[in-house]
């Protein structure tokens, strides 16, 4: 049987030519590329659900709107006066009957009408499902953006979006008729979102953003959350060092970085504990602060306050008004600092799991709104008057913590020092003392009296789902080392009073940072002990920081850190030959 006559004849292919211009070839000149696309399509056009009304859209819509609306409100009156004349309401008349026949048929409408959209969509996609097309050459990719219909926006399940829509969507966000940070909400769509953003960015800027991914990223997952108005997201390798053998438990600990030797320096300070017996990390505080700015006309009446809020007998009152706020906020202290008229309240609260900003905001305006029944002249400024302290360096949280304290130790053997690490234990004593105590102290370093704690602090804060601002008071590090054992050996501890994490909340629930969490055996909250997850992330934080701050110390007195980063830490491509 020939199988070819039963095949419908193939439509006639449509060869397209497109000029552009080479990068290099002069401004007058240009070359073609000649685009053959072979679409297996019928001649007809998609035919539109709406084609099939006798009037335009509009028209239909509003006889039927009118219909609805005017034979809903003669039935209501009909039965009311049936009512009142005590009128079986079954008993109809002629008029009555055409009317509920009417108020039906213009309700399946306005139903339906509502759903033509999908019925437009489902036939299109069948059609365009049927459809293969083959390009024979491609044409060169140019770095300045050029107008496009966006056929690659999928459409959204249940929802008929065309590439005609997108397009019109795209050049109202381009004249500002739609903000793009509405566009979520209008489309329902996430993903569509960000794509009709990123087209729109480009022709806004002429610059083109082609390398930033944008597909495989879920944006449902970050929306009213994570990241507003997005158009994609960077890459960042993952690495991971370990294992850490820290209080008798090993871990893998993932890192986040784009630094050449930082992951590898990190392994060679895990393999240096664990073949000495491993750290003991001991969380000696936890709890997280919200200090707000209040100011009364006064600086007595400020200093009432102050009296009154450092007095043991209202702390029992102002806790129970304080832990309202969550099931999880327990109010721990609170501190006052008064400056003229302004008074600075700095609330400590343990969270749970969460890293608890928001939680502790929470009861602060909760205490905040108490006390003015007792101090109707109090004028709260700001939730925040920096003496919490957030995001920046400060004393405060040096001294007084802030987040989870923990203090990390290990014994090296000085055989370890010398075969793993290359250097000696006096040497890194010395350096120890004249590097990260003396010269930190010439630079006037607030908390930074260690080699490099932000490092591994911010590449397991992006692996885990921190907030990486947050790095600049948990890096906050104290290294010190000494020799013990008759000289042999060397101790190394590291203390962290202001490490601030979560295993909950924020950027935890994104799914590649819950996988570097599980992989650590913290994702999640902890139901048997709640706050015990985020409290063991802490540790494996400062006890990576001493394996961190180990190895780093050893390449520098060994004289091995230039050669390590010429090795590690330099691209060897040859960068004449990347195309910009």
């Amino acid at each position: 049987m020939d199988l070819r006559r039963r095949l419908p004849p193939k439509p006639p292919s449509t060869t397209t030519t497109i000029r552009h211009r080479k990068p290099n070839s002069n401004i007058n000149q240009s070359s073609s590329t000649t685009v053959t696309v072979v679409a297996h399509r019928s001649s007809s056009p998609i035919p539109k659900a709406s084609d099939a009304l006798p009037l335009p859209l509009y028209l239909t819509n509003g006889i039927f709107f009118t219909l609805f609306f005017s034979v809903a409100y003669f039935l209501l009156h009909r039965w009311r006066e049936k009512i009142r004349s005590s009128t079986p309401l079954h008993v109809i008349t002629v008029s009555e009957l055409v009317a509920i026949v009417s108020l039906i048929a213009s309700f399946i409408y306005l139903l339906g009408f509502f759903g033509i959209d999908f019925v437009q969509s489902f036939i299109a996609t069948s059609r365009v499902d049927d459809d293969s097309f083959t390009l024979e050459d491609d044409v060169e990719h140019h770095s300045k953006p050029k107008p496009r219909i966006m056929n690659h926006v999928a459409p959204a399940a249940g929802i008929g979006y065309t590439s005609e829509e997108d397009e019109e969507i795209v050049k109202l966000v381009v004249s500002g008729s739609i903000p793009s940070y509405s566009l979520e909400s209008k489309l329902g769509d996430c993903r569509r979102a960000a794509l009709i953003r990123r087209e729109a960015l480009e022709r806004k800027t002429g610059r083109s953003v082609l390398e930033l991914p944008v597909d495989g990223f879920d944006y449902n997952s970050i929306l009213g959350q994570c990241c507003e108005m997005p158009i994609g997201y960077v890459q960042v390798p993952v690495g991971v060092a370990g294992p850490l053998l820290l209080n008798g438990c090993e871990y893998m600990v993932p890192m986040a970085t784009t630094e050449g030797c930082l992951v590898a320096s990190t392994n060679r300070g895990c393999k240096a504990v664990i073949s000495s017996g491993g750290a003991t990390a001991v969380l000696f505080k936890d709890g997280m602060s919200r200090a707000p700015v209040v100011r009364f006309g006064t600086a007595a009446r400020a200093a009432s306050l102050k009296f009154f809020l450092e007095d043991r007998i209202n702390f029992d009152t102002l806790s129970i008004v304080f832990n309202k706020s969550s099931r999880f906020a327990r109010l721990q202290s609170i501190q006052c600092s008064i400056a003229g008229k302004n008074l600075y309240i700095r609330f400590t609260c343990s969270t749970g799991d969460a890293m608890g900003m928001n939680m502790v905001s929470k009861g602060v305006q909760n205490v905040l709104d108490f006390l003015h029944i007792d101090f109707p002249d109090m004028d709260v400024i700001g939730i925040s008057g920096n003496f919490c302290s957030d995001k920046k360096p400060a004393a405060v949280n040096w001294i007084e913590g802030r987040g989870k304290s923990v203090v990390c130790e290990s014994v090296i053997t000085e055989e370890v020092v010398r075969k793993v690490l290359k250097t000696t234990v006096p040497a890194l004593v010395e350096l120890n003392t004249l590097k990260n105590l003396a010269g930190s102290a010439i630079a006037g370093s607030l908390g930074g009296f260690n080699a490099h704690a932000a490092n591994i602090v911010s590449a397991i804060f992006i692996a885990t789902g921190q907030d990486p601002a947050q790095n600049i008071e948990s890096s906050h590090c104290i290294t010190m080392m000494e020799a013990v054992n008759g000289g042999k050996d060397l101790h190394i501890s590291v203390t962290m009073p202001a490490i601030e994490v979560g295993t909950v909340g924020g950027g935890t629930q994104l799914a590649s940072q819950a996988a570097c969490l599980n992989l650590l055996g913290v994702k999640g909250a902890s139901k048997e002990s709640p706050g015990s997850n985020a409290r063991l992330l802490a540790t494996i934080v400062a006890g990576s920081v001493l394996a961190g701050e180990l190895s780093l110390m050893s390449a520098i007195s060994a004289g091995q850190l230039v050669k390590s980063h010429m090795k590690y830490n330099r691209s060897n491509q040859d960068m004449t030959t990347i195309k910009s």
